[in-house]
């Protein structure tokens, strides 16, 4: 993350991803596979390191192996001409200056945290009268005879993070074709140096 100043002087912050260069590894329509799909592949990967299976495919659409690959399932109708097999994509064909994203990541993973963590719990009353080790305890979870258990989704303790989560409506603030890198608005999900995928 960053920040850049915009024309009228507010300090925005902002995130600086790289967008590319991705390759086409498969294109499928609704004849062959029942829907219409283009799946991208992104970033490098050892050959030593990579499944068979996957060499074959990515020898097929005549490119090297890839980390990552995602499937884009009912693209729109301006990119029909920009998707065929082995083509590169890189992200001033895609986005302009001004455009909203979707920005679709895993989020930082925080371990197993507590409910005021995990929830925002208040936690159980003050510090005095006779509180004395429950400050950030749940409190009740339930009733007594009836219901005789505990009702289900009831916010408790546990692993909290490392979920896919989705940020709508990001600003492309700027574009580096040179580079391949965007200055999208706001935050993402995820760590430095994670996966995240754009949706326009």
């Amino acid at each position: 993350m960053t920040s850049i100043f915009s024309a009228d002087g507010r300090n925005v912050a902002c995130t600086l991803i790289e967008a590319g260069p991705c390759v086409v590894t498969q294109v499928k329509n609704v004849e062959t596979d029942g829907y219409n799909a283009v799946q991208l592949a992104y970033g490098e990967r050892k050959e030593k390191n990579t499944p068979k299976p996957l060499i074959g495919h990515f020898k097929k659409a005549g490119t090297t192996p890839k980390q990552k690959v995602v499937e884009f399932r009912d693209f729109r109708v301006e990119f029909e001409g920009q998707v065929d097999m082995g083509k590169t994509v890189i992200s001033d064909q895609i986005f302009v200056e001004g455009d909203f994203v979707d920005a679709i990541g895993t989020s930082k993973g925080k371990g197993f945290q507590g409910v005021v963590k995990r929830h925002g719990f208040g936690g159980v009353g003050g510090a005095t009268h006779g509180q004395h080790n429950r400050q950030r305890h749940p409190g009740s979870i339930g009733a007594c005879s009836w219901p005789s258990r505990v009702f289900k989704g009831m916010r408790m303790a546990g692993r909290t993070g490392g979920n896919r989560v989705k940020v709508l409506n990001l600003r492309v603030l700027k574009i580096y074709p040179e580079k391949n890198l965007l200055l999208v608005s706001g935050s993402i999900p995820g760590a430095k140096n994670s996966f995240v995928i754009l949706e326009k």
